[in-house]
């Protein structure tokens, strides 16, 4: 499969290559439970040897060999084939997986970041990521640990004003009290969350609206 540079066609947008690999596709397992994020690239392996199908906007399922016959809408982008050119699938169903694997959220400074969507929990303001760092609610020197519980993204200032003390005795106020994420399949790209309109129907209602949506710890199929 060849990609081509981007260019307008009769079938359809052809991406360039490079915009096409930044692209994800959600993949449920066979009770259209959302499980992973998975790069185009894979998808299409998966697609190619039936593993998975296509699931349209009707919810219907697709095989690779149908899916690559369709014409592709004048506003969807597409990867070049010898000849023409195939539609970007946005979501995908493993035909044989039934489970929902178990994990944890890891504890680290990019998950913290992205529960708290890069932004400030005592001023508000949403940075960028070079501008945060973590602080302890409870000060490590007043016997405070490194948990969900107790640690929230904060800009410099805010951080700088704080110090040693705890947020009453600075007069701050949390924006809200921090909590450990439950688990989300959901894979950050460059910090935002990319979603696209055909993941709706799929996602919890909490994971559409953004809250949580954080690395897992391990890997999926």
């Amino acid at each position: 499969m060849d990609t081509v540079t981007g260019k307008e066609t009769n079938t359809g947008v052809v991406a360039s290559g490079r915009s096409v690999m930044r692209t994800r596709v959600l993949m449920l397992n066979r009770s259209y439970l959302p499980i992973h994020v998975t790069s185009v690239r894979r998808a299409f392996s998966l697609l190619y040897c039936g593993i998975a199908k296509v699931v349209n906007e009707q919810y219907q399922t697709i095989d690779f060999e149908r899916w690559s016959a369709l014409r592709v809408p004048l506003d969807e982008n597409s990867v070049g084939l010898v000849g023409r050119a195939i539609r970007i699938p946005r979501v995908i169903l493993l035909v044989r997986y039934d489970r929902v694997p178990r994990r944890q959220v890891r504890f680290s400074r990019v998950n913290i970041y992205a529960r708290d969507k890069s932004t400030c929990q005592y001023c508000g303001k949403r940075l960028p990521r070079h501008q945060l760092n973590l602080d302890h609610v409870i000060p490590r020197s007043r016997g405070g640990t490194s948990r969900w519980d107790n640690v929230v993204c904060s800009c410099v200032p805010c951080n700088r004003r704080k110090g040693g003390r705890t947020p009453q005795e600075a007069r701050m106020q949390l924006l809200q009290k921090p909590y450990k994420p439950t688990w989300t399949p959901f894979i950050q790209e460059d910090g935002g969350g990319v979603r696209h309109r055909e993941w709706l129907p799929f996602l919890p209602a909490v994971e559409a609206s953004g809250r949580g949506a954080v690395a897992p710890e391990d890997g999926a199929p």
